[in-house]
């Protein structure tokens, strides 16, 4: 019994009638010839009241199913499916009211529709997660109405749901089909000197003219009557390590996104297409130490490795340290490489207390720092000055545009390439400077 008036709600249908009952029957103390009318609308009104309670509840009318992704892209639209199905021999007025995670703080999410009798449909939304980690949803709750309208019925479904939120794989799948297309092979393939063979096995094949006869495998030569070889990669893979900043600078927001963030789905999509490029992809985070550090290879698993490792980057926005990145590089990464270094900088100032340990990594390796312009500055640089408050907004803003473009100037005269971009551009930017160090054949 309990359990059945949980799930039983008044409508508002239902206090309407009950106030214009009362207030006939207050008429009808005045005017006694009213009574029997009024006493008559009452017992219609409880037995309507009845009925539609025995419509509702004489079976399970509503099935439905909440249909989540195995993970959710973080920064994207991710489509959330739900399914009804009434089965109901009547029309019935639907209000789904989903229990959305605590991360959106939105507890005004509902959806109304009408559904036919034994009739299915489908209702998608969207939800865009900005912080990865465990999203947890609470029940569907989905509240039912007959043509009376004078009672509701509360189904629950899909209670307690959990969805990892993992770094941008939708944006990943984006950029999969530039990485495949044959403009990005024509441009970005570099000729490869044979120096030798690794010791990475490939396969097994049959011997032809011209292999060397000491990679003869006689165990398989035997075993299949004729010469048998060892067939191993050849000696091209360079390392690509995509190296994360995640100190203080890049705690700034940006569409309600971090900078931590944007470079956390850029290293993942890069890193994909430092692979199907042929070249090895690794990666490491630092603040005030290294962290998160994935070694630069080139086997199936890489991918999920990176992506894992990603979705575990944690940081308290310390103050990083720049020169424990240099004595990691140097003692840890002792084969040339490209090191895709993704911070920001604001100032020259802020540029130079780091300008040695920069120009240190860059004596060993080809360092590429990416660094951020400032879009809220930009704004600001637009705007008509109406006054002298103006002024000084548009003059600040100005100054320290002026000083992102001194950065890149300042990097270049020290032999260290740079890309300075917006957050939205940061992925396909990172993507076009690979492509053209690959082309250069600069590694």
């Amino acid at each position: 019994m309990k359990r059945f008036f949980k799930h039983t709600y008044l409508t508002f249908r239902f206090f309407v009638v009950a106030m214009i009952l009362v207030a006939l029957f207050i008429l009808a103390y005045i005017y006694p010839g009213l009574l029997s009318i009024v006493t008559i609308l009452f017992f219609i009104a409880i037995g309507l009241v009845i009925i539609d309670f025995i419509l509702l509840f004489k079976q399970k009318g509503i099935s439905a199913s909440r249909i989540l992704p195995e993970k959710l892209s973080n920064g994207d639209d991710n489509p959330i499916e739900i399914t009804l199905q009434n089965d109901y021999n009547f029309t019935v007025d639907l209000q789904l009211i989903d229990e959305m995670p605590f991360q959106y703080q939105k507890r005004d999410f509902e959806i109304n529709k009408q559904l036919s009798k034994h009739n299915k449909k489908k209702i998608t939304y969207t939800l865009r997660p900005l912080e990865r980690g465990e999203y947890y949803f609470g029940s569907l709750n989905i509240y039912a109405n007959s043509p009376i309208a004078l009672v509701t019925r509360r189904y629950e479904f899909a209670k307690d749901a959990m969805v990892p939120n993992y770094p941008s794989f939708l944006q990943l799948r984006k950029y999969m089909l530039l990485a495949f297309s044959n403009k990005l092979f024509e441009y970005g393939l570099k000729k490869i000197r044979r120096i030798g063979h690794t010791m990475e096995f490939e396969q097994i094949k049959d011997y032809v003219n011209g292999d060397d006869i000491r990679n003869i495998n006689w165990k398989a030569t035997a075993k299949r009557s004729q010469l048998m070889v060892n067939q191993f990669q050849d000696e091209r893979s360079q390392p690509i390590y995509s190296v994360i900043d995640k100190g203080r600078a890049m705690k700034m927001p940006f569409d309600g996104l971090s900078l931590l963030d944007y470079a956390i789905n850029a290293t993942l999509v890069i890193s994909n297409v430092a692979l199907k490029k042929q070249d090895k992809a690794g990666m490491f985070t630092f603040s005030r130490k290294v962290e998160n550090k994935v070694v630069a290879e080139r086997r199936p698993s890489q991918m999920n490795k990176i992506l894992e490792t990603l979705y575990n980057v944690n940081t308290d926005f310390s103050e990083s340290d720049f020169s424990r990145l240099y004595i990691d590089v140097k003692r840890s990464l002792t084969q040339r490489g490209l090191l895709l270094l993704y911070t920001n900088f604001e100032t020259l100032d802020a540029l130079h207390r780091q300008l040695p340990y920069l120009k240190a990594i860059a004596k060993n390796h080809l360092l590429v720092v990416i660094f951020f312009e400032n879009t809220e500055l930009q704004k600001l640089t637009k705007v008509e000055a109406d006054n002298t408050f103006d002024i000084f907004q548009k003059t600040i803003a100005e100054k320290f545009m002026y000083e992102k473009k001194l950065i890149v100037n300042e990097l270049q005269k020290h032999g260290i390439q740079s890309i300075l971009t917006t957050p939205e551009n940061l992925t396909i930017n990172t993507i076009n400077k690979y492509l053209e160090i690959k082309a250069r054949g600069l590694l």
